[in-house]
C-alpha cells in the first residue's frame, strides 16, 4: 500500500510510480523517472527495451481520487539530464515523443502489462526516462469511475512501473510474444532509399509516426490500407524512423531520403 494504490511488485520487493496524466484547471503536469545508463548507447545499434506497467486505481482511504487510465506510457532516451522540479514548479513542455511506448490505454489494475519494443539509436544516449511524454491534448484517457462517484473526482492518472530493461541483445529483455521489431520476409518500406514517395506495405490500421534524426515527430496518424503512399518529396534529405503499433507489435523501421 502506498499513497496512491495497492499493488504487489512484479519482481523484487518494490516498484516505482508516477503521475502519467495530471490536469488542474488550465495547468497540466507529469512525473518522469530518470536514471543513467550503465554505458552510452552506440549510434546505429538496435536496442531492445521493456518494462512492466500497472494502472493505479482509486488511491487510498483518505485520497481515493485517481480514476483515470491513459495511453502512451513509455520510455525515452536523452543525452543530458532533465532538471528536477517540485510540485508547483512550471512543467517543462512535453517532448511529444517516446522511443518505446504502449500505444493503447493502459487500464489493467490487476496484472502487470508488458511494454516493449526496439529502436535504432541515433545518438549516444546516456539516460533513460520512464513516464508519459505527450501533452494532454495528444493523450487518450479512460474513466474508471463517473465523476463524483464514489468520491470527488480528479483528472489524474498514476502508473506503476517495474522490471525496466535495455539491452543490445534481443534475448536480453522480455519482449513477449509478437513484440519487438518485425522480421518479415517482405519489405515493409520501399523504395528505401526513397526520393519522392515511400510505400508502406501490409500495415493497414497501424498507428504510426515518423521521426527525424533529432527525434521530432514529423507526421503521425493511422495507415489506412496495405499499400499506403507517404509523400516525402518536400522533406529534407536525411534519415528518418517510422514507428508503428500493429496487431500488438511495436515496430521501428529506418528509411533514408536521397536526391
Amino acid at each position: 500500500m502506498n499513497f496512491f494504490t495497492y499493488q504487489e511488485p512484479f519482481e523484487g520487493a518494490s516498484c516505482a510510480g508516477m503521475y502519467t496524466y495530471f490536469q488542474s484547471g488550465s495547468i497540466e503536469g507529469r512525473e518522469w523517472i530518470m536514471a543513467p545508463l550503465l554505458q552510452p548507447l552506440a549510434v546505429g545499434q538496435t536496442y531492445y527495451c521493456s518494462f512492466r506497467a500497472n494502472a493505479a486505481f482509486g488511491g487510498n482511504h483518505t485520497y481515493p481520487q485517481h480514476w483515470l487510465a491513459n495511453d502512451k506510457v513509455g520510455m525515452r532516451f536523452t543525452t543530458t539530464t532533465v532538471p528536477p522540479w517540485n510540485v508547483g514548479d512550471p512543467f517543462p513542455g512535453p517532448p511529444n515523443h517516446a522511443h518505446i511506448m504502449y500505444p493503447q490505454i493502459l487500464s489493467d489494475t490487476v496484472g502487470w502489462a508488458l511494454v516493449s519494443g526496439s529502436f535504432v539509436a541515433d545518438s549516444a544516449y546516456q539516460y533513460v526516462m520512464i513516464g508519459q511524454f505527450f501533452s494532454n491534448a495528444l493523450t487518450d484517457t479512460l474513466h474508471f469511475s463517473p465523476e463524483g462517484v464514489p468520491w470527488y473526482w480528479l483528472p489524474r492518472a498514476y502508473t506503476l512501473v517495474d522490471a525496466v530493461c535495455v539491452s543490445p541483445n534481443p534475448d536480453g529483455c522480455d519482449l513477449g510474444q509478437g513484440l519487438g521489431e518485425a522480421q518479415g520476409s517482405n519489405p515493409v518500406l520501399f523504395p528505401n532509399p526513397a526520393q519522392g514517395q515511400l510505400i508502406v506495405a501490409e500495415r493497414a490500421g497501424a498507428e504510426a509516426q515518423v521521426l527525424d534524426a533529432m527525434g521530432r515527430v514529423l507526421w503521425q496518424g493511422r495507415i489506412p490500407n496495405d499499400r499506403w503512399v507517404l509523400e516525402v518529396g518536400s522533406w529534407a534529405r536525411s534519415t528518418y524512423v517510422l514507428r508503428m503499433a500493429h496487431r500488438g507489435r511495436l515496430e521501428s523501421h529506418k528509411f533514408v531520403l536521397t536526391e
